[in-house]
């Protein structure tokens, strides 16, 4: 692990002399991704939209000043576009090709990316082309069901993680060894991912999710999905917080069932990732 780490910090020191344009979500993936650029020339850009949170935006927001990080956060509405709306079972490829092209729009008028010295080759296994556009995402999603992949690769983003094989366990292991307090922070994925495919995206529903996750919350489930079914609530927690959640789940049913759940089930399988795409190859 140390020898992945030392590759991508020298990696990261060689594009800090052009400089780094990092979408930056929040995550543990991006977050440490940033504090090892933190000296660099570096940018982070954070997308902003009805698929995040307030307090994940925040939380930007507060990573960066507390580093004094150039950041920028440019509004992305996906609920203008039709193909989000209907949430194919390909969306996330048509949600980051359009975010991850706005920000290569972004780069090309704003420093640093801009004013790469003409004729400069990049570190070995980088692409010219992305101008040094990064992204958290790890080696563990080359494994998974991610078809956001293809769009990072058409574009030509810089995937370091992915370049030196890290695991989210080694960033979370790398991030603990820096001091980083986050280095458990909860995954917290994309909004759109508590919904069935195909099932229409509107605002008033994604308002309906965020807010029964706040009242999970609320009862002390931190790591939780709130998954929409129509008028079911599905709530996936860890296993180990099973007892707990039976203690309270008379008020957690009465809070959810004013937002307007009519039936609230709690899976048995716990939180997991990617629940929602069992079945697909």
């Amino acid at each position: 692990m140390i020898n992945n780490f030392q590759n991508l910090l020298n990696d990261l020191s060689q594009m800090g002399k052009h400089g780094i344009c990092l979408a930056f979500s929040g995550g543990i993936d991006s977050s440490l991704l940033l504090y090892l650029c933190k000296d660099l020339n570096i940018t982070a850009v954070t997308f902003k939209s009805v698929f995040q949170t307030d307090e994940e935006i925040q939380e930007t927001i507060d990573f960066c000043r507390n580093y004094d990080i150039k950041h920028k956060i440019i509004e992305f509405y996906p609920l203008e576009n039709e193909i989000l709306c209907n949430n194919p079972k390909d969306r996330c490829y048509h949600c980051k090709k359009l975010f991850f092209s706005k920000l290569k729009d972004f780069a090309k008028e704003n420093n640093p990316v801009s004013q790469l010295t003409a004729g400069l080759l990049p570190p070995s296994g980088c692409s010219n082309n992305s101008k040094y556009i990064i992204d958290g995402t790890n080696y563990d999603d080359t494994q998974t069901y991610r078809p956001g992949l293809k769009a990072i690769k058409e574009l030509d983003i810089i995937s370091p993680y992915i370049k030196h094989k890290i695991t989210k366990k080694q960033i979370r292991e790398y991030a603990k060894e820096l001091g980083l307090k986050i280095f458990n922070k909860p995954s917290t994925p994309c909004i759109a991912t508590r919904f069935p495919y195909n099932t229409k995206l509107t605002e008033e529903n994604i308002l309906k999710v965020k807010k029964g996750e706040n009242i999970l919350k609320k009862f002390g489930f931190i790591s939780c999905r709130l998954r929409y079914h129509d008028n079911t609530a599905r709530i996936e927690i860890e296993k180990t917080e099973f007892q707990n959640f039976m203690n309270k789940h008379e008020d957690i049913i009465s809070e959810l069932k004013k937002i307007g759940f009519n039936y609230i089930t709690l899976d048995l399988e716990g939180l997991r990732s990617g629940s929602m795409d069992i079945g697909i190859q």
